[in-house]
C-alpha cells in the first residue's frame, strides 16, 4: 500500500505556470502513476499518466501544455502545467496503480482565472 499526497496547486492567471508534486509513503518504482482532475459537475478524468517503464500519455486538451515526470529516488511525481486556461480549473488527483490495485490523494486545488 502506498499513501500520495499532492502539492503545489493554487490560483494563477491565464497563461500562467504552476508544478504539481505527488509525494508518495514509499517506492513508486514499479506503480503506473496518474493524474487525474475533476472540475465542479463534471466526472474525473485522467489528464496525464506514466507507466514504470516511461510510456507516457496525455488527454488531447493538454498535450503540448502539460508534463508528467517521476523520481523514483524521491518517491515522487511531477505535473508541470503550462499555458494554463481557465478550463484547467479543477481538482487535480494523483494515483498509483499495481496489479488491478490503484491509491489515490486527497487531491490539490487548482484555479486559472484573472
Amino acid at each position: 500500500q502506498v499513501q500520495l499526497v499532492e502539492s503545489g496547486g493554487g490560483l494563477v492567471q491565464p497563461g500562467g505556470s504552476l508544478r504539481l508534486s505527488c509525494a508518495a509513503s514509499g517506492s513508486i518504482r514499479f506503480y503506473a502513476m496518474g493524474w487525474y482532475r475533476q472540475a465542479t459537475g463534471k466526472q474525473r478524468e485522467v489528464v496525464a499518466a506514466l507507466t514504470n517503464a516511461g510510456s507516457t500519455m496525455y488527454a488531447d486538451s493538454v498535450k503540448g501544455r502539460f508534463t508528467i515526470s517521476r523520481d523514483n529516488a524521491k518517491n515522487t511525481v511531477y505535473l508541470q502545467m503550462n499555458s494554463l486556461e481557465a478550463e484547467d480549473t479543477a481538482v487535480y488527483y494523483c494515483k498509483a496503480d499495481r496489479s488491478g490495485v490503484g491509491y489515490w490523494g486527497q487531491g490539490t486545488q487548482v484555479t486559472v482565472s484573472s
